[in-house]
């Protein structure tokens, strides 16, 4: 495990020589936060609540979203494609350790060095504009920091498994671009899931999508009960094992592809 250890400090000071991109990436957040604030404020309007939720709980639901989309955000799906199409794979392949790991671990080094230097200094920033409520539990704190750990994961498991489509496909960035839509929109970034209809809501229950920003916004914003916390990072849990079977799957058909085609 040595090695992937190193790869996730290699990829952190990666990310730290080029920190500059992030310094401005957390004026952009903020504009995002800034925008979503002012719409749900108009939204809101004289309403007290819409779905139980006040508006200082929608405004918070909002920041944790995106600030804690800097931590499990990663494009390891267009670094896999990109290793595939210039065929840099082939010689991962023959380096002495797991591929898809090495990508885990290096997505893992740049989500600590976006929480560290981008995630906490967006918060404190935003949380001074905006009316962000912090919960004073601690058992909320800790239930948040292992939710969007899990969050990463499942982040991940779906970006490897995207990545890995190259093998079959050769050029799969339109479905890399339709993917990075459909997981904020279905993920509750954009719209928190308790708004959607009741039957669509239903069906969301059987998707790890929400497992990703719904669940640790819901979590931080006091959205949810202690027993709904204990059971959404269940799920949470059961989704990160779940995803791993498919990765497997198409990695082990993956390497037999690149085989024959080495001849």
């Amino acid at each position: 495990m040595d090695k992937y250890f190193v790869m996730i400090r290699m990829r952190f000071l990666t990310m730290l020589a080029y920190r500059m991109e992030y310094y401005t990436g957390i004026i952009i957040y903020s504009i995002n936060i800034g925008a979503y604030y002012f719409l749900w404020k108009a939204i809101y309007g004289s309403q007290g609540e819409i779905g139980n939720v006040d508006f200082v709980q929608m405004t918070t639901y909002v920041a944790i979203g995106w600030m804690a989309r800097s931590f499990y955000y990663n494009n390891i799906d267009r670094e896999i494609a990109a290793d595939i199409q210039e065929g840099k794979v082939a010689i991962e392949l023959i380096r002495p350790y797991d591929y898809v790991l090495m990508k885990t671990a290096q997505a893992f080094g740049e989500g600590v060095f976006r929480f560290f230097c981008f995630a906490v200094p967006g918060f404190i920033i935003v949380s001074l504009l905006f009316p962000v409520h912090l919960p004073s539990d601690p058992f909320l704190w800790v239930s948040f920091f292992v939710s969007i750990f899990f969050s990463f994961l499942i982040f991940t498991q779906i970006n490897l498994a995207v990545g890995l489509t190259t093998f079959f496909f050769y050029n799969n960035r339109g479905f890399m671009r339709a993917k990075r839509i459909l997981l904020d929109l279905l993920s509750g970034l954009l719209i928190p899931i308790y708004l959607f209809p009741a039957w669509v809501q239903s069906i969301f229950t059987f998707l790890p999508f929400q497992s990703i920003s719904y669940v640790p916004s819901m979590i931080f914003s006091g959205g949810f009960t202690t027993e709904l916390v204990y059971l959404s990072i269940g799920k949470q849990l059961l989704w990160s094992v779940i995803l791993i079977v498919p990765i497997m799957l198409l990695w082990k058909t993956a390497k037999k592809i690149v085989v024959v085609q080495g001849g």
